[in-house]
């Protein structure tokens, strides 16, 4: 958003960029200090979103928690929270106190208005399905389209859904929509064919979520091991990280008879705050996609604008629960991200991961 400040009030807002942005990228409010003549300051507001599966030592999901009930740090800084959601329910503002508030009430009203609007957009969720449709899939590929497009029908409190599948290149077969019935149409369509370059096309997958706002999910359909891809997974992985997108990994028995490619896929949407499934029959093939399903309905979904920090690369992030009683309970979520400029998010123009987002961009 940009914002129109007078020359005279100029340098109070000079002052402002310097105090709650860490002089540059240093915080969540991404500054960029351009001037027309002394007339002006261009404002960008990027939040960091985190989606936090609480859960017993059984496993079950643990609901009912508030925003008091977590304590974020990023790079050991206490973080103050601006956004609270739990599952599919209304996105609430817990009252903030702190640099974050004070940054938020320093802007002018068009500029707060503006950023109240990208908070509501965070509701709701965009489901990538990447489905492998290599050679490794021509037995059980039918199996495989069943699971998938009753998973399509079975999502509740998802905005919208893609559908891509991949052998050596990526197909966007049904690109990002509401219509339920175009994405079914491009898992119906699809067919069975070449090697698998799974990390290659997972990277071009991430690259588009990139750009979209509030909760972002990846889930990968893969039968069996990548053998040919020029990415490495840890790219992959640390640009999800970065981008704050979540990676569910469904694979087959194949894949798991393969120790590196079982030992990737957990890793990687480990690192996500996803999870990994390995399934043996086309029933567990249906299980998992129905434990990601209920996985998405019970994610927390906190985010906050990052105090100042002069960290310019990788920032670890931290989720405690507050209160004897809660630590008992287990926290599932990505474990940090390093800074992106944000003329890669605009433009999609990813070389490596290096120097990223803040973890939600905006187009």
């Amino acid at each position: 958003m940009e914002v129109r400040i007078r020359s005279s009030i100029a340098k109070k807002y000079l002052l402002l960029l310097w105090l709650f942005s860490g002089l540059f990228l240093g915080g969540g409010w991404v500054w960029t200090a351009a001037q027309d003549d002394s007339s002006r300051i261009l404002v960008n507001v990027v939040l960091v979103q985190l989606n936090v599966a609480v859960t017993d030592h059984k496993g079950n999901y643990i609901s009912g928690l508030r925003p008091e009930d977590f304590a974020i740090t990023e790079d050991k800084i206490p973080q103050t929270l601006s956004t609270f959601e739990e599952g599919n329910g209304p996105t609430l503002r817990p009252e903030t106190h702190g640099a974050g508030s004070i940054a938020q009430a320093a802007l002018p009203s068009s500029s707060a208005a503006t950023a109240e609007t990208q908070l509501s957009q965070f509701a709701g969720a965009n489901v990538f399905i990447l489905f492998d449709t290599s050679n490794y899939m021509y037995r059980g590929f039918v199996f495989a389209q069943d699971a998938i497009a009753d998973f399509i029908r079975s999502l509740e409190g998802v905005s919208k859904v893609a559908f891509y599948s991949y052998s050596r290149d990526l197909s966007r077969s049904a690109p990002l929509t509401a219509d339920r019935e175009a994405v079914l149409r491009g898992v119906r369509s699809s067919v069975a064919g070449d090697d698998a370059a799974l990390y290659n096309c997972l990277l071009l997958t991430v690259k588009d979520t990139a750009r979209l706002q509030g909760r972002k999910v990846i889930v990968v359909f893969s039968n069996g091991p990548d053998n040919a891809s020029s990415v490495p997974p840890e790219d992959v992985a640390e640009l999800a990280q970065s981008t704050g997108t979540i990676i569910y990994m469904i694979s087959t028995s194949v894949a798991q008879n393969e120790p590196v490619s079982t030992a990737v896929f957990e890793r990687m949407s480990k690192a996500t705050g996803g999870k990994a499934y390995f399934a043996k029959s086309w029933r567990d093939e249906k299980q998992a996609f129905a434990s990601i399903r209920d996985d998405l309905a019970h994610l927390y979904s906190l985010s906050y604008y990052p105090q100042p920090n002069p960290n310019r690369g990788w920032r670890t992030i931290s989720i405690k629960l507050v209160g004897k009683d809660l630590q008992k309970y287990h926290v599932r979520t990505r474990d940090g991200y390093r800074l992106l400029q944000q003329a890669q998010i605009s433009s999609g123009s990813y070389n490596t991961p290096e120097g990223g987002a803040g973890g939600t961009a905006q187009k």
